[in-house]
């Protein structure tokens, strides 16, 4: 639930260093030469570029040359001034990080908080149940024919699973058949749900609700409904990172078990 300095002083160093060593023929040479090197300095909230000219080079030391931009602020190409950072691809805001990453924005208003499974769509509700079915068995092999195979198989981990998908569900339990872990995926799936990105591709049923909730806005009855899932001290934990990081279930409006993952 993952930065250098963008101005170069060389520019300012070539000026001291002609202005101390250089008469006649280096001064003509600077006056028909540009300064590309000032050029590549970056020039934030300045009107508009402007050339230097051949007395500003004993100017001194920040009266003509801005202090360098920001950690993290891309350098401006020589042809443009710096106000033209590139802007199109903003860095993610955190807790953002995928499909099953938590994501609560604290600008906008969280989704609604269901419990009713008629509100489903069929395929959806159908998932659910039988995944609940399945928890109730017992038995984690009843899991196999839900999670699938291949390209649409149900993401078990964050990262990258070897070999067969149910040994990996039971390496995940503490009983080591299996039965901790359907324990977990039940009471999961009898918490709320959240419907997220309606009308996207990405639109999905996640459970349970905390998912989608800013962990901190949480009611007394909510967090009741919390500690059914973790500890108090993975609440405090999570309340630190900024969001609820256990074990979440998705469901595609197609009714496809899209991932049951725990982390960030």
């Amino acid at each position: 639930m993952r930065f250098s300095l963008a101005g170069r002083p060389r520019g300012l160093a070539l000026g001291i260093w002609i202005t101390a060593s250089c008469a006649g023929p280096l001064a003509i040479c600077l006056a028909s030469t540009p300064c590309y090197a000032l050029s590549e300095i970056q020039r934030e909230e300045l009107p508009s570029p402007v050339t230097p000219s051949t007395s500003d080079e004993t100017t001194a030391p920040g009266t003509t040359v801005p202090m360098p931009a920001a950690p993290g602020t891309k350098p401006s190409d020589n042809s443009q001034p710096a106000d033209e950072t590139d802007k199109s691809a903003p860095e993610a805001p955190t807790g953002s990080g995928g499909i099953t990453s938590p994501r609560t924005d604290p600008d906008s208003p969280p989704p609604p908080v269901v419990y009713d499974l008629d509100k489903l769509p069929e395929p959806v509700k159908r998932m659910h149940g039988l995944i609940i079915e399945a928890c109730k068995s017992g038995d984690i092999e009843k899991l196999r024919p839900l999670i699938g195979s291949g390209e649409s198989m149900t993401q078990l981990s964050l990262g990258d699973i070897e070999g067969d998908p149910v040994a990996f569900l039971k390496g995940l339990s503490g009983d080591g058949d299996g039965q901790e872990i359907l324990a977990i995926l039940e009471e999961v799936l009898s918490a709320g749900y959240v419907h997220v990105d309606t009308g996207t591709p990405q639109e999905l049923y996640v459970w349970p609700y905390f998912f989608a909730l800013p962990l901190d806005k949480l009611d007394p009855r909510q967090r009741v409904e919390l500690f059914k899932l973790v500890t108090a001290s993975d609440y405090d934990d999570m309340k630190q990172f900024g969001a609820y990081i256990f074990y979440r279930v998705g469901i595609t409006p197609a009714g496809q078990w899209l991932f049951f993952v725990a982390g960030d």
